[in-house]
């Protein structure tokens, strides 16, 4: 469901249970542009059921809000604390239960493949991230709490892979730069 302008909008989320990032991107004519980020804090909620229940409607008031058109989340990655990868998959599920109920498609993105789109680096840190998207999406300053970046940056990897820019076969650094003069900052 495209918009009267063209614009493919993608809603980007990185799940939490303490802070929940997001990030609307546009896609217009195969350029990238920020229109959106932030953070939902979830610290003050005691109750773990009241946490997924403002997870469920924060999320569906930025599709309500932004009416993106695909919703590319961060799957939950395997830590020491099995607790805690637990919650996080609550969390993911229940921001993914609301897209459906949108029936918004969702994409989902392991954190090294995230961070292999934007940076080339599979373990890159969350501040080099930031940095990257800074420059190919033009916003004007670093917040505080990177997740609302880390958000961007699934709805960036996404586009990436509905452009199979990260899909091709590259073997140089020259073959690259060549191939992606638009991510070059």
């Amino acid at each position: 469901m495209k918009n009267k302008n063209n614009d493919f909008l993608i809603l980007g989320i990185d799940p939490g249970t303490q802070i929940m990032g997001y990030g609307i991107i546009n896609m217009l004519s195969g350029k990238l542009s920020c229109v959106a980020f932030g953070v939902i804090e979830l610290k003050k909620i005691n109750d773990p059921y009241q946490k997924l229940n403002y997870i469920f409607e924060r999320t569906s008031m930025l599709i309500k809000e932004y009416k993106p058109q695909e919703m590319a989340i961060e799957a939950p990655f395997y830590g020491k604390n099995v607790q805690s990868m637990l919650k996080l998959g609550r969390a993911q599920g229940v921001a993914i239960a609301s897209a459906l109920s949108f029936q918004l498609p969702v994409f989902e993105y392991s954190p090294r493949k995230i961070k292999q789109s934007i940076t080339g680096n599979g373990n890159a840190s969350k501040e080099q991230m930031a940095v990257i998207l800074q420059h190919l999406l033009k916003f004007s300053e670093i917040p505080r709490l990177l997740d609302a970046t880390d958000a961007l940056a699934v709805a960036v990897c996404h586009s990436f892979q509905k452009n199979n820019i990260t899909n091709k076969k590259i073997q140089t650094w020259d073959e690259f730069l060549k191939n992606n003069k638009d991510r070059i900052v």
